[in-house]
C-alpha cells in the first residue's frame, strides 16, 4: 500500500486530467478549474507551504505526463492547474487573514475597554504576544487627523515599529482614530520610539503614554490614563509632544472633585474679572510667571512685556484677589487655581 504524502493529497486528480488534456491538447474545463481551486484553499487551510505545492505539481508532471503527448500541451495543463491552485490558495489564505485580523482587533478592543471575562481574555493573551506575567503600558498617539489601521500613516508606523523591535511582544492598532501601542512596561524604548515615529509620520502629533500596569485589567487602566493625559494636555494647552500620565497625575486629583474647584477658583480669582480687559490677561500672567518658576524677567520675555509692565499686572493681581503671587505662602493656593482655571476653561466658561 502507497502512503501519500501531504502534499501528495493535493495532487488528487491531476494525473487524470494531464493524460486526458495534454493528450487532446485542450484546455482544462470549468469543473477541473473548480476542482483545482478547491485543494488549493484546503492546502492553504491546511497550512501547507507553497513552494513544496508547487513542486509537487512540478513533479507529477514531468514524471505522470503521457509520453506521446505534445511537450507544450503538457506545460499548458500545468500551467492552468497550477494557476487555478493558486487561486484558491490566496483566497484562502486572504480569508485566514482577514478572520486573524478580525480576531486581533476584538481581542485588542475588550482589552483597551475591559470587556469579558479577565480569565478568557488572559488565555487568548499568548496568541497575540502578551505574556501576563509581567506588566504593561499603552501609549496613545493622537495626530492631526483620525487615522485607521489601513491608513498609509499608520501603516507605515507599524512597519517601522516591528521592523525594529520584531522580537519583542508588542501590539498595534488604531483606535477612535487614534494610533495605540502596547508593550511591556519595563521597554519604555518601544513606546518613546513610537512616538517618534508617529511624530516623524503626522509632522505634529502627541503621545501620551499611561503607567505599566498588571494584568489584563491593568492594560485598559494604562489605556484610559493615556487617554486622561491626552484630554488634560488639550484642556492646559500643553503641547509637549510625549506626554507621561505619571507626570499629569495632579490634574486629575483637582479635577476628581468639579465643585471644590469650582469654589477654588471663583473665590481665588472670580475677582479678576473686574481688571480691565478681563481676567484672562492677568490669568496669562500668572501662568507665564508660575511656569518660568516665578522669574519675572523670563515670565516678561514670554509675555512680550517689560520686566516694568509684569510687576505692575503682579502687584494689580494682589490688589484684586488679595493674594501676592510672589509671597511662597500664597503662592500654592493661586497656582492650583491656574491650574483648574485652565482645567474649567475659565474665563472663556462661566463658574
Amino acid at each position: 500500500m502507497t502512503v501519500q504524502t501531504a502534499d501528495e493529497t493535493f495532487l488528487e486528480g491531476f494525473e487524470r486530467i494531464l493524460t486526458d488534456a495534454a493528450t487532446t491538447g485542450r484546455r482544462l474545463t470549468r469543473d477541473e478549474i473548480e476542482s483545482r481551486r478547491a485543494l488549493g484553499a484546503r492546502a492553504a487551510e491546511a497550512g501547507h507551504g507553497w513552494r513544496a505545492l508547487v513542486r509537487a505539481h512540478i513533479t507529477a508532471g514531468r514524471e505522470r505526463h503521457p509520453g506521446a503527448a505534445d511537450p507544450d500541451h503538457v506545460l499548458t495543463v500545468i500551467e492552468q492547474a497550477v494557476d487555478a491552485f493558486a487561486d484558491g490558495y490566496e483566497r484562502a489564505q486572504r480569508l485566514v487573514v482577514r478572520k486573524e485580523e478580525a480576531a486581533r482587533r476584538e481581542f485588542i478592543d475588550d482589552l483597551l475597554h475591559r470587556r469579558g471575562d479577565p480569565g478568557q481574555l488572559a488565555s487568548r493573551c499568548e496568541r497575540f504576544g502578551l505574556r501576563l506575567s509581567r506588566g504593561h503600558a499603552v501609549a496613545v498617539a493622537q495626530g492631526p487627523e483620525a487615522y485607521d489601521e489601513t491608513d498609509p500613516v499608520p501603516r507605515q508606523v507599524a512597519d517601522d515599529l516591528f521592523a525594529r523591535f520584531e522580537s519583542r511582544r508588542i501590539l498595534f492598532t488604531t483606535k477612535d482614530g487614534r494610533m495605540v501601542c502596547i508593550a511591556p512596561g519595563d521597554q519604555q524604548d518601544v513606546l518613546v520610539h513610537f512616538a517618534k515615529l508617529v511624530y516623524a509620520a503626522t509632522g505634529t502629533s502627541q503621545v501620551a503614554i499611561g503607567r505599566p500596569r498588571t494584568g489584563t485589567v491593568g492594560i485598559g487602566h494604562s489605556y484610559e490614563e493615556a487617554l486622561n493625559a491626552l484630554d488634560v494636555a488639550q484642556r492646559m494647552g500643553l503641547d509637549d509632544p510625549l506626554l507621561r500620565a505619571a507626570d499629569l497625575l495632579v490634574f486629575p486629583v483637582l479635577a476628581r472633585d468639579r465643585q471644590a474647584l469650582l469654589d477654588l477658583v471663583d473665590h481665588t480669582l472670580g475677582s479678576l474679572a473686574r481688571a480691565r480687559g478681563g481676567a484672562q490677561p492677568l490669568l496669562d500672567t500668572l501662568t507665564a510667571y508660575f511656569d518660568t518658576g516665578c522669574v519675572a524677567a523670563a515670565a516678561a520675555r514670554q509675555l512680550s512685556l517689560s520686566v516694568r509692565a509684569l510687576t505692575y499686572r503682579l502687584e494689580r493681581i494682589h490688589t484684586l484677589t488679595g493674594s501676592d503671587p510672589t509671597d511662597p505662602a500664597h503662592r500654592y493656593t493661586l497656582q492650583t487655581a491656574v491650574l483648574g482655571a485652565r482645567l474649567l476653561d475659565w474665563p472663556n466658561r462661566p463658574l
